[in-house]
């Protein structure tokens, strides 16, 4: 059964939380203990019924002041697909959650008050979702009953947000109008928009096509472990264990070795104890070759007829998750899939103004600050471009010093 991973986002109080609620019990997908927890809560709507935000809030400090903080995930599934949800704060000062949370979805639900309109945050998530290449994105028009499902309304936000998405090139994207309160168009059509024929949101997150680069000059394999047994039995057995990040493998594909260069060809793919012809993205396999070739942790198997970038200089879009700002005259580690390496910032090109979308240079880089910088590694890297493959085009910055991690990248070029 596929999986449609998906996040949330929205300004403080456009309802995500109720929303994503809704969503799990309307559906039906609340377990009995979830149940009897919510009928026993004390959080009540205006109008008594149940605050269904319960289900997601996790944390202590959420609940109290019925917010949310951290990214909460949620699974689900019906009869056509499975689902995992990722519910991200709509405060400022918890961008990089929603950058987290963003990174691994397929979809994006971005709310909308129907009262207030296309506001800041609204620009913000929606640039957010378009830097980090999300193919899918449904704008919930939500509130809807607190203006009398008025159809002028969604028009409106829709027509304004159609303006947004161009400047920030979203090309994919479908509006829905709903009300998470009162369930409008979450589960089940809405008999108080008649003027809407589209599909309720349940129906639409089940039938969207999922985009799989399942292309084979894309197989690109990340070398996370060199099997070498060398026990009696298996004394000349040596595999290349790791995840097919993306495209697919097959027996007898011509292969290469990045950085090195070093071609073979596949003789084997195995999983666990069988063996298969072909390995797709998403498989984690053991891969073996025709040619004993010298490879480690962190080399990439990609097709020897499309490979990627290998360099030691590249141009990225970084997104800074940190409390303390970035330094150029620090060493950072760099997580590249498998690969662990040293890089220095060696420049900051620019910063993006997320408000107005224009480009500022300001070499100071703070918490939720996103912009374009150059980086120089230690050693080199084989990366694709971010919008051409994103499951090779992305890595993580991590502060040498305490192991945390204080950035995000997409890879954009190979720089001068």
């Amino acid at each position: 059964m596929e999986i449609l991973k998906f996040i949330t986002a929205g300004s403080v109080d456009d309802g995500k939380s109720t929303l994503i609620g809704r969503l799990l019990y309307d559906s039906e997908s609340i377990l009995a203990d979830q149940l009897e927890a919510l009928q026993r809560s004390n959080r009540k709507n205006d109008d008594g019924t149940i605050d269904l935000a319960i289900l997601t809030d996790g944390l202590k400090a959420e609940r109290e002041q019925g917010i949310t903080i951290d990214v909460a995930y949620k699974y689900f599934q019906t009869d056509k697909r499975k689902f995992i949800i990722a519910d991200a704060p709509g405060h400022i000062q918890y961008t990089r959650n929603m950058v987290t949370g963003a990174s691994n979805s397929n979809l994006a639900i971005i709310l909308i008050d129907a009262r207030k309109g296309v506001i800041e945050q609204t620009i913000r998530h929606s640039f957010l979702v378009s830097l980090l290449g999300l193919p899918q994105v449904v704008v919930c028009v939500n509130k809807m009953d607190m203006v009398g499902y008025n159809e002028a309304t969604f028009n409106q936000i829709v027509a304004d947000y159609q303006a947004l998405a161009a400047k920030v090139n979203l090309t994919n994207v479908t509006f829905i109008p709903v009300s998470a309160l009162k369930g409008d168009n979450i589960v089940n059509r809405s008999e108080n928009m008649g003027w809407y024929s589209g599909k309720s949101l349940l129906d639409h997150l089940e039938t969207v096509e999922l985009t799989v680069d399942d292309t084979a000059s894309h197989a690109r394999m990340p070398v996370q472990w060199v099997v070498r047994p060398q026990t009696e039995e298996l004394h000349d057995y040596r595999g290349y264990a790791g995840k097919v990040v993306s495209g697919s493998f097959k027996v007898n594909d011509q292969i290469t070795v990045l950085p090195s260069g070093f071609s073979s060809t596949v003789t084997k793919i195995e999983l666990l104890d069988k063996e298969f012809e072909e390995a797709t993205a998403g498989m984690s396999v053991t891969v073996h070759l025709q040619d004993d070739i010298d490879i480690s942790r962190g080399d990439v198997l990609v097709s020897s007829k499309g490979q990627p970038q290998v360099s030691q200089l590249v141009e990225a879009d970084l997104c800074w998750m940190d409390t303390r700002a970035l330094d150029t005259s620090h060493t950072y580690f760099i997580q590249h899939n498998s690969k662990l390496t040293r890089c220095r910032i060696q420049e900051v090109l620019y910063k993006f103004n997320i408000n107005t979308l224009e480009k500022t240079y300001d070499e100071d880089f703070k918490l939720n600050d996103i912009g374009c910088i150059i980086i120089k590694t230690a050693d080199p890297l084989a990366f694709d471009l971010y919008q051409n493959n994103k499951a090779n085009g992305g890595a993580i910055l991590i502060d040498s010093r305490t192991n945390v991690t204080v950035g995000a990248l997409m890879f954009r070029a190979i720089a001068d």
